[in-house]
């Protein structure tokens, strides 16, 4: 049979094309096995963990801006147009209906007129950005924020709020930020969590526990929580035990467990159920002194308001000065992500306790605002003058804002989570800077848009962590903290 001309039934062809196509196939194998194939996937980060060493420090994907964060979270929805968001137009038509608003209604029901804020905006720093008079320390720092006015959310409604601005999804059970953080990045101090979440005083937000909780990742990336007033229980040493039998029983049982690890190499449960272990022992020196607050000095009490006395909001404000304090020093220790939190939830007590603002704005508001202006403002200011703030990350948000009328037959703001503001400070963001816009009346974001998820693949940037990269197998599923969304807020990232 006379030879064909067509390449594909020329025996050497294909001989030829064959060989070459197994090497493309072996060389692109290798590629992706050492992560530089060049591809328009990119291949997810997962970091490798020693269970008997959960949290070794590891590297960022790329520099770090941050190397700590500290986030301050107002529990309750804080209402943007009486704190940070200025909008001279609400002020300008107020009791008026809002336009296109007749017929709106949210979530406690239908909408009355358009409302002012009962306290003043004043222009703060050198900057001149506009702040209320219900924070005025805080707005004496404008010069140090970054101010984002366009956040948007998924829910109106607490828990599933509480969930989506720390976690990144509005039902329970998935990881939160600080989990996401400590996962990858591991901690630089072995005596104390890498993950500390400080409760308000009052008790713990709607969500509890889900704020702070490590999901499906390993246990040992959830927060641990305790503060000022109630530290981790069980760490003292019986007073019949002195210090020294104390460390000699530690350190014979330590020796112990070593040894039987080593009779069962691999097995990666009983390694880090014998690392909490330690790390446990670990706490029960470096904990109650880094909690001990006794041991500030006089000036640092009365900058932060931890001394005030007299009225309930005098106590409940010197409970969360305290608290921050607290962060301060775990931040000092090298505690890699603090959660800080203002404001609990108390069922029967609403808007006693947080920022959930719905029947008496201005009579609720007056206590929060005291509470939080001056602990927080003095925080900022400590971690500066310490010069932590040059590689920590300051976070202030809520999980949502409130609209710009007071509800039909209340003196409250509802829920919105279609417009609200963050800010954060410190490492790696521009300051003073503004970014985003709500409408005129405060009510939509409609300048630079951002999303929580946006927020929080921000934060991880600014960690030297690619938020489309960290991910963690769970149920055939590539996991990450911004799921399938998230952009980089570039415009508020320093240079440096």
């Amino acid at each position: 049979m006379p030879e064909r001309n067509h390449p594909f039934l020329n025996r050497r062809a294909f001989l030829s094309h064959s060989a070459t196509a197994l090497s493309g196939m072996a060389l692109t194998h290798l590629l992706a096995r050492d992560r530089v194939l060049a591809s328009g996937e990119r291949l997810p980060i997962r970091p490798q963990i020693d269970p008997a060493n959960p949290n070794a420090l590891r590297a960022p994907h790329f520099k770090p801006r941050a190397k700590q964060v500290l986030m301050i979270f107002s529990a309750g929805g804080c209402s943007h147009l009486d704190t940070f968001d200025y909008k001279p137009e609400l002020i300008k038509r107020h009791g008026q209906p809002m336009p296109g608003g007749d017929k709106l209604v949210t979530f406690q029901g239908a909408q009355g007129s358009l409302t002012q804020s009962p306290w003043t905006f004043r222009p703060r720093g050198k900057c001149g950005k506009m702040v209320s008079d219900l924070v005025p320390r805080l707005g004496d720092l404008a010069d140090q924020m970054c101010f984002i006015h366009s956040l948007t959310g998924k829910t109106n409604t607490h828990g599933p709020g509480e969930n989506f601005m720390n976690t990144g999804f509005t039902l329970d059970g998935f990881p939160s930020i600080g989990a996401w953080t400590t996962f990858a990045l591991g901690s630089v101090n072995e005596n104390l969590p890498a993950y500390v979440a400080i409760p308000d005083p009052r008790g713990v937000p709607q969500s509890a526990g889900n704020c702070w909780n490590p999901g499906f990742l390993p246990a040992a990336f959830q927060g641990t929580d305790f503060n000022a007033i109630k530290p981790l229980r069980n760490l003292a040493r019986p007073a019949n035990i002195s210090a020294g039998k104390d460390r000699s029983t530690r350190e014979f049982i330590s020796r112990l467990n070593r040894h039987h690890l080593a009779n069962y190499p691999g097995d990666t449960e009983l390694a880090a159920r014998i690392s909490s272990y330690e790390l446990a022992a670990h706490m029960q020196l470096s904990v109650p002194e880094v909690s001990d607050i006794s041991t500030e000095p006089a000036h640092v009490l009365k900058m932060y308001g931890a001394d005030s006395a007299g009225d309930k909001t005098q106590e409940i404000k010197a409970g969360y000065a305290k608290n921050c304090i607290l962060a301060r020093r775990l931040i000092e220790k090298g505690v890699r992500f603090v959660q800080l939190f203002n404001g609990a939830y108390q069922v029967g007590g609403e808007g006693t306790s947080n920022w959930d603002g719905h029947k008496v704005l201005k009579d609720q508001y007056t206590v929060h605002g005291e509470v939080l202006d001056q602990p927080t403002a003095a925080l900022i200011s400590d971690l500066n003058q310490r010069g932590l703030l040059k590689d920590t990350l300051v976070v202030w948000c809520t999980e949502f804002g409130r609209m710009p009328t007071f509800q039909a037959g209340a003196s409250g703001r509802d829920h919105n989570p279609s417009g609200f503001t963050a800010w954060l400070a410190g490492a790696g963001v521009k300051a003073p800077f503004s970014y985003g816009a709500t409408d005129e009346f405060g009510y939509k974001s409609v300048e630079n848009i951002a999303t929580v998820y946006d927020f929080h693949a921000t934060i991880l940037q600014i960690l030297g962590l690619d938020h489309e990269r960290l991910s963690f197998y769970h149920n055939g599923i590539e996991r990450r903290l911004t799921d399938v969304h998230g952009e980089v807020i570039k415009d508020i990232l320093s240079s440096t």
